[in-house]
């Protein structure tokens, strides 16, 4: 049966989702576009609910992507585009969208091992910056991120589409500072500080790190930064006080990438 109606109580749920408070107390979350949905699907990452709209849909991938999981038994809502459209953040909708379940862990249950690194945020509050991050660090080979106290939510839509499917990838946890100080003791913890008179590039990074960095209003406190091992800074000769989070983050990450490669002679291109 073809849904028709934006005001079918399934569709209803499905707007909810771009409330943080209904993503949180359900675990779902909303997924639209071609890429993305597949991401989710050829990661296994727990796709609960597909939607489409044949009348959009232009690739074969796409109606691939809702056979399989068809096949697999997932629920597959097929709606007219008028309520696809009502679903859509997108100026151009694809036809394809899916709820997924939402992963997290937890803290406790993380161990590091042979692995480059785990980026932790403090109260980051841009959802995008969260996005980028993601992305970034699934570019690299990092493992996950640990989002510290009131951090914006990766499962934001804006956070989705910067990460652009790396949300599949990497591993969430959430956790209070407290925890964290108590989790870090067996690791290395490495932060930024614009204050910080050692240059991150003159640091040797062991294998493997915790890269903590701060929100983006504050940085890193002083109590923050008194759990760091060593706290280096990134050189600005510009006007400019500061870094964007994101770009902050992903210049450590290409540094700690960057020795990584390096010491086990790996060929940068």
């Amino acid at each position: 049966m073809v849904i028709s109606s934006i005001s079918n109580p399934r569709i209803k749920y499905i707007r909810s989702l771009e409330h943080r408070q209904e993503r949180e107390q359900t675990g779902q979350f909303f997924i639209e576009g071609i890429r993305i949905v597949g991401e989710a699907v050829q990661m296994e990452a727990g796709v609960e609910t597909m939607v489409y709209a044949p009348d959009l849909l232009r690739s074969q991938f796409a109606l691939d992507l809702v056979q399989t999981q068809q096949e697999r038994g997932v629920l597959c809502l097929e709606v007219t585009p008028e309520v696809f459209k009502s679903l859509s953040a997108k100026d151009g909708p694809q036809g394809i969208a899916a709820v997924v379940k939402q992963r997290w862990e937890r803290l406790e249950g993380i161990r590091l091992a042979d692995e480059l690194c785990w980026v932790v945020l403090d109260e980051a509050q841009d959802p995008g910056n969260i996005g980028t991050i993601l992305r970034t660090g699934d570019a690299v080979g990092s493992t996950g991120l640990i989002l510290l106290g009131k951090s914006a939510d990766p499962y934001d839509p804006v956070a989705l589409r910067a990460s652009m499917g790396a949300v599949f990838s990497q591993r969430l946890v959430k956790a209070s500072f407290a925890e964290f100080v108590y989790w870090k003791q067996d690791y290395t913890v490495i932060g930024t500080s614009g204050a910080s008179t050692t240059n991150y590039r003159n640091v040797m990074y062991p294998r493997p790190v915790v890269l903590l960095m701060g929100s983006e209003r504050q940085g890193l406190s002083q109590e923050q930064q008194a759990v760091c091992d060593v706290v280096v800074s990134i050189p600005m000769v510009g006007r400019s006080d500061s870094l964007n989070l994101a770009v902050a983050t992903g210049v450590m990450l290409y540094e700690l990438f960057h020795q990584s490669a390096a010491s086990t002679n790996t060929k940068l291109v």
